[in-house]
């Protein structure tokens, strides 16, 4: 054996032997996580579905771990506060985001977004789905989706849609439905989704487009009626009611969702810690009647999912914005 052959076997396994230690200092460091108080901080207000989602995961995660999982709300827009919150902390799994919907509809909004999503944070897991809702007056003409478009196409410019959140996924997903469908409607934006309920009581406007449990109580109440869902298939809050595009809109598929992010460099084995719990979460039944009654199916999924979802999201508001002609900021 040559001298280089010797130094070259010893080369291979003082690699083989640094690469175990590495292993091992992950698996390690996956066993003990976590040993101390976890953030999770949410862009939203406190009381919204999203605050109310991060609260009880929270709860369960403690539990779990027997840490203290804490919710910090840090609303602003964009989610900008509560990404750079995140993208501040070290990359240790400590601090995680509550990323929502909302945050691939604002992306494209920006000239500049002041934070670069795809780099700085990494997904774990889905938490859960939810689509917008289609209501009108109980006591309007149009009692399917088809009466409304019907009329829409009838009567170009004549119809409105009520929304909330200028700039926002309810938002968003009507200018898309206008697009998709092909009709000529106005998009009116309201501050609160009581304001855009009153004003399609008094038929100031002939639709709105908000999540479920904003409209819920109307909907039960029997003064609004549900015509169609937004998302890709029938939401199980009422999953007799048709979506959009079963409906005839071709191609129109809109739905939110609420996922955990983490600054990115993250160890792998605290991802995969995180992702198993939150998947554990979600298919408890009692977690999954809670979220439920709040309009989301709970479903968790593989990072690479999420990832998936978040870009596929930014490239069509993008699109819906540009064809809308929403100005950016």
């Amino acid at each position: 054996m040559t001298k280089r052959t010797m130094l070259r076997g010893l080369g291979f396994m003082l690699l083989g032997l640094s690469l175990l230690a590495v292993g091992g200092a992950r698996q390690a460091l996956a066993q003990k996580y976590p040993d101390r108080p976890v953030k999770i901080v949410i862009p939203l207000g406190p009381g919204g579905v999203g605050d109310i989602t991060a609260r009880i995961l929270a709860d369960k995660l403690g539990e779990k771990f027997g840490q203290r999982f804490v919710v910090e709300n840090l609303a602003g827009p964009g989610g900008i506060a509560a990404m750079r919150a995140v993208t501040s902390q070290p990359a240790d799994g400590y601090t995680l985001l509550l990323a929502t919907g909302g945050i691939a509809s604002s992306i494209p909004l920006f000239n500049q977004f002041p934070v670069d999503v795809l780099k700085e944070l990494s997904p774990v897991t889905a938490l859960g789905y939810f689509d917008c809702l289609f209501v009108t007056n109980a006591q309007s003409e149009f009692k399917t989706l088809g009466d409304f478009l019907t009329a829409a196409k009838a009567s170009p410019g004549k119809l409105n849609i009520g929304t909330i959140s200028a700039g926002g996924v309810q938002h968003l997903t009507a200018n898309y439905f206008k697009q998709a469908a092909g009709v000529d409607v106005v998009v009116v934006p309201f501050k609160t989704t009581p304001d855009a309920i009153i004003a399609l009581m008094r038929n100031d406007v002939h639709m709105v487009i908000d999540f479920y449990a904003a409209l819920k109580g109307n909907v039960q109440g029997g003064t609004l009626r549900a015509v169609a869902w937004a998302g890709p298939s029938p939401s199980p809050a009422i999953p007799e009611l048709k979506t959009a595009e079963a409906q005839g809109v071709k191609g129109f598929q809109a739905n939110s969702w609420n996922s955990i992010y983490v600054k990115s460099g993250t160890p792998q084995p605290i991802i995969d810690t995180l992702n198993k719990a939150v998947a554990e979460f979600v298919a408890d039944p009692v977690v999954k009647a809670k979220l439920l009654d709040l309009g989301i199916d709970s479903k968790a999924s593989t990072p690479a999912a999420m990832d998936a979802q978040m870009r596929g999201d930014i490239k069509k508001w993008a699109e819906v914005i540009d064809k809308a002609g929403i100005e950016k900021r």
